[in-house]
């Protein structure tokens, strides 16, 4: 079996949300679905494979980890988001492929399942304190334990663009310990800051925080320079959730050698696909730290997430962002008749040949495909600041 052919299908779904789907073809009657991660860049990411097409035409698409190494290395400037965001698609595609050659679940192809399903958490964006409340506690109520909350408290002003984060400190700090008080000690709380504060702005907020209010804090500073992460890992005592911005085994590394990371948010569609989410895996599981897959993208990329969450021991929770209290539309089911299916809570991991998801090629290409740019933010004095 041969790769024929690689296509991209960058797509709009309702709600502004933007997807890309990759197809890889071969010789036979098999292909394989693979996503992208790098939102807000898809055409970057398609103009690479377009240069990755002219390597892999001819290749054996069984050959899985000898195609990685040559997308990854075989530029000479090695890596890179953009480059493993092109990679990941390619090789969920080749995992896909493969496992619909043997008749096998992808997992199989990992060493098998470890576990009947994927437990989820639920994220919970909110603008308000009393959005917050309500959405917790529809979840709450509909047996969800886990909850993951997304803030965007300043939306809820007139100006979306501004975000000032001692404004910010004094809303959420609030907010959070009532929602603890409200749902009780039982149901595990964490909180995305999405890198909008420095260090000691961190340190003020947890410093609000009583104990027992917060169960994991994710990405409350950027991630560039490890040795900032280290200085606050010794300040705070709640574990951290890193990693959903990774593109490597490499970038995980001094955030699981020093212990500054508890939890691994690594996004399959970014790292460089299964085969590095599978490394990284591993690399975790000599530090005791388990895998919290980012997972906001859509059916492909849950799919690859469940089959990585199935084959490894050291996994905790996957994102759901379509929870009974809000659907953000990600699932997409007019592109994806075939998809992974929540229950409750959780995924059942199911023993459909490949990935287990099918697209719809005929409306991706009928589709007029619109740029949508991430949003950005800026503080009072007019100064850019992280979404």
């Amino acid at each position: 079996m041969k790769i024929t052919d690689i296509k991209s299908y960058p797509i709009n779904i309702k709600g502004g949300g933007v997807q890309l789907v990759v197809k890889v073809e071969t010789d036979s009657s098999l292909y394989g679905w693979g996503c992208s991660g790098l939102s807000g860049r898809e055409l970057a990411v398609v103009g690479l494979i377009k240069h990755f097409r002219n390597l892999l035409i001819g290749r054996d698409p069984g050959q899985i980890g000898a195609i990685w190494q040559t997308l990854y290395r075989g530029q000479y400037f090695e890596g890179g988001r953009v480059f493993t965001a092109a990679i990941s698609a390619i090789d969920i595609a080749l995992h896909d492929i493969k496992g619909k050659a043997l008749e096998v679940p992808v997992y199989e192809l990992l060493g098998g399942k470890q576990r009947d399903f994927v437990e989820c958490f639920a994220s919970v964006r909110f603008t308000t304190r009393d959005e917050l409340l309500e959405y917790s506690k529809i979840c709450v109520k509909e047996g969800w334990t886990v909850l993951r909350l997304a803030p965007a408290e300043f939306e809820s002003q007139e100006d979306k663009n501004r975000f000032e984060p001692r404004k910010s400190i004094n809303k959420l700090s609030k907010w959070i310990v009532e929602l603890r008080k409200e749902v009780g000690p039982d149901i595990v709380i964490g909180l995305d800051y999405h890198t909008r504060l420095n260090a000691a702005e961190t340190y003020s907020f947890m410093k609000r925080m009583p104990e027992g209010t917060i169960d994991f804090l994710e990405e409350p500073i950027r991630d560039e320079n490890p040795g900032a992460y280290q200085a606050l890992r010794n300040m705070i005592n709640v574990p951290f959730a890193i990693g959903e911005e990774f593109s490597s085994k490499w970038q995980f590394m001094p955030f699981l050698e020093n212990d500054i990371a508890q939890y691994a948010r690594i996004d399959v569609c970014n790292v460089g696909g299964i085969t590095e989410a599978m490394k990284v895996a591993s690399m975790a599981e000599t530090h005791y730290v388990d895998l919290m897959p980012h997972n906001p993208l859509g059916p492909i990329c849950t799919a690859a997430s469940i089959h990585v969450a199935a084959a490894c021991p050291n996994f905790s929770y996957l994102e759901e962002v379509n929870t009974p209290a809000q659907y953000m539309g990600t699932n997409a089911p007019d592109f994806y008749p075939v998809q992974p299916k929540l229950e409750g809570a959780r995924y059942k991991v199911l023993d459909t040949p490949g990935l287990g998801v099918e697209f719809n090629e005929e409306l991706a290409m009928a589709q007029e495909f619109k740029l949508v740019d991430i949003p950005r933010l800026y503080r009072n004095d007019g100064s850019l600041t992280n979404w």
